[in-house]
Order: structure tokens, then C-alpha cells, then sequence
């Protein structure tokens, strides 16, 4: 008895690579999972799905919208979401390419990251004091209308105003 040898797809030749939409086809159908269950799952019509797995472009929404089908597509089926969108991008013109960002590094590490993180506190610091000079203003107002209790003043200068 002589071993198997690995099945070969004879109509491929090493310089053709298999679409998007094969790929996901094939990904899909070796976990046994159907259309149907599939866009029950992802929020996809059937119709959309099948339009992607034929690879029918002119049916589906263009740039990142059909990125962002491929992506959630993909995660579904647990396949390597880097590698089917750079093939996207290199299959369909108009659809921007994901950035790579090396997976050992932690996010914080990165020069872009921590800019954009400072960033970020100096215009909540900003926002929280806009905030409480609004409620100064507001509570000024509030005590000079004669809206809030003299019981609640705690202090006795408020009490004058």
C-alpha cells in the first residue's frame, strides 16, 4: 500500500493564486457552515454574500464598505483578516489597503499611538473645563433668579448674592 499523496488542483498553476470570494467559499464550506447561517450571524443578505463568493464586484458596494464586509467576513470564518484584505486590495481597484502593524509591538510603544493618546487627554482635560465653568455660570444664574433654597447654602456669602 503505497502513502497518499496530497491532492493537487490540477487547474491552478503556481503563478495563479485563488480569488477573495473562492477563498471565502472555501473557507466556509470546509467548516460546514451555509449561506444562510452565515448572514444570519454577520448581518449580511444572502444575496450579498453570494455576490461575494462569485466574486460579482459590480453587485457589491465599493471602498471601505466592501472592506469592511470582506473584514467581518473573514473574522467569521476565522481566517487571517491581513491576508484576505491585502488580496482584496491587490483584486479590486478603489479598496484601501489595512496598514500593518507588527504584532509584537504593544500599541502604546508606537510613536503614532502615544502621540495621538496625549493628545487625546490634553482636550478632555479641555472639555471637563469648559464643563465646570458652564455649571459656575450656571449656579451663579440660578442663585441671583432666586431659584435655589437659602436652606441649602451652606455658605454665608451665598446667602448675600
Amino acid at each position: 500500500m503505497s502513502p497518499k499523496q496530497p491532492s493537487v488542483n490540477p487547474t491552478l498553476n503556481a503563478h495563479e493564486t485563488i480569488g477573495v470570494g473562492a477563498l471565502l467559499k472555501a473557507l466556509r464550506e470546509a467548516k460546514g457552515v451555509s449561506l444562510s447561517d452565515a448572514s444570519a450571524r454577520i448581518k449580511f443578505s444572502v444575496r450579498q454574500l453570494e455576490s461575494l463568493e462569485t466574486e460579482q464586484w459590480d453587485s457589491l458596494p465599493d471602498g471601505l464598505l466592501l472592506r469592511g464586509m470582506v473584514k467581518n467576513y473573514a473574522r467569521y470564518l476565522e481566517a487571517d483578516m491581513d491576508a484576505v484584505l491585502l488580496q482584496l486590495e491587490s483584486q479590486v481597484s478603489g479598496v484601501e489597503a489595512p496598514r500593518p502593524v507588527p504584532k509584537n509591538l504593544s500599541s502604546a510603544s508606537t510613536r503614532g499611538d502615544t502621540a495621538l493618546y496625549s493628545e487625546r487627554q490634553s482636550r478632555s482635560w479641555g472639555w471637563w473645563l469648559i464643563i465646570l465653568l458652564v455649571l459656575l455660570v450656571a449656579g451663579f444664574y440660578a442663585l441671583d433668579r432666586g431659584w435655589i433654597p437659602e436652606s441649602w447654602l451652606v455658605f454665608d456669602w451665598l446667602k448675600g448674592l
